[in-house]
């Protein structure tokens, strides 16, 4: 019983055990001679197609356990999900020749090897993303589409509306705006489009676009304005909160990034794209939520 329940249930073995039926009746003699030849045939092309994508399958499925990092966060997959984090970014960059097939792959490997982690698909390749969408398995969270602006990226907004997706909707249009009036109304124009096509208004995460300190220590107030606008009309905010601290030395980064998240968080920002092995910056996510009462007992984390 237990060898049939493992046949079935791995798709390699499933697949390796129909190959051999076709076999044996490419081999019964009182199969007539053309019958035979037809299973013959179909049995080359299935072992042909098992070696060229379900042994190398498997090679990456080997790799995804593997100690391979994320140059960005120096954490394999499986760490960054054990350290806290919700979704994971997978960016394959501009991808302009293969991206369709890559970010397949992507999706497919990730999924499989961790539950269904969801995903946030990070291209400027539509067609890559709607490629990961196609192969996406919704059964922990949507697929994020990452990222759309009111600009020359606006029609993200469609493709995510055309495929129930979430989407990042960067409030600038050619450049960073200027304050918080054109960051609103590139916000506006944004959610009039997403709701015109069906969305509803929290699948559009707003983001105000983090900046650097150092040059821009001035415009570092207006972000958090703009975080407690989106707050204030119900909408979800995000963001790729390091930016601030572009430049800085190393070991001031992270004094700088949990003293703004604990910030943003009071101003009511809903998530962000952080580096989940920063400790004193998960730290202090964690302890703003004992004192925003986010989640249900949230206070027993100062327990561990």
């Amino acid at each position: 019983m237990r060898e049939i329940l493992e046949e079935t249930q791995n798709r390699e073995l499933s697949w390796l055990r129909f190959n051999q039926r076709v076999l044996e009746e490419a081999r019964d003699e009182t199969v007539p001679l053309m019958e035979r030849m037809k299973f013959v045939a179909i049995f080359t092309s299935n072992l042909d197609e098992f070696f060229m994508i379900r042994v190398g399958s498997l090679y990456d499925m080997a790799a995804a356990h593997s100690k391979k990092i994320d140059q960005r966060s120096g954490m394999t997959a499986k760490q960054q999900l054990d350290a806290g984090a919700t979704y994971l970014d997978v960016n394959i960059g501009p991808a302009e020749n293969d991206g369709e097939d890559l970010m397949k792959w992507a999706v497919q490997l990730l999924q499989s090897n961790f539950d269904n982690v969801p995903l946030a698909l990070d291209t400027a390749n539509k067609k890559a993303i709607e490629a990961g969408i196609s192969v996406y398995n919704r059964s922990k969270g949507k697929p994020i589409v990452n990222s759309a602006d009111a600009g020359g990226r606006i029609e993200n907004i469609d493709l995510a509306a055309a495929n129930d997706a979430i989407v990042i909707a960067l409030c600038s249009a050619e450049g960073i705006a200027a304050d918080n009036d054109e960051r609103m109304m590139h916000c506006q124009n944004m959610l009039e489009r997403g709701m015109m096509l069906g969305m509803e208004p929290t699948d559009l995460w707003f983001d105000p676009l983090f900046l650097v300190v150092k040059g821009m220590q001035d415009k570092q107030m207006e972000v958090l304005e703009a975080i407690k606008m989106f707050s204030e009309m119900g909408l979800n905010s995000t963001g790729g909160l390091s930016n601030n601290s572009n430049g800085m030395p190393k070991h001031i980064r992270p004094i700088m990034d949990s003293a703004l998240v604990a910030m943003c968080m009071m101003q009511g920002l809903t998530s962000a794209i952080v580096n989940p092995c920063d400790l004193r910056l998960m730290e202090t996510i964690k302890s703003c939520d004992v004192f925003k009462n986010n989640t249900l007992y949230a206070d027993s984390y100062l327990e561990l």
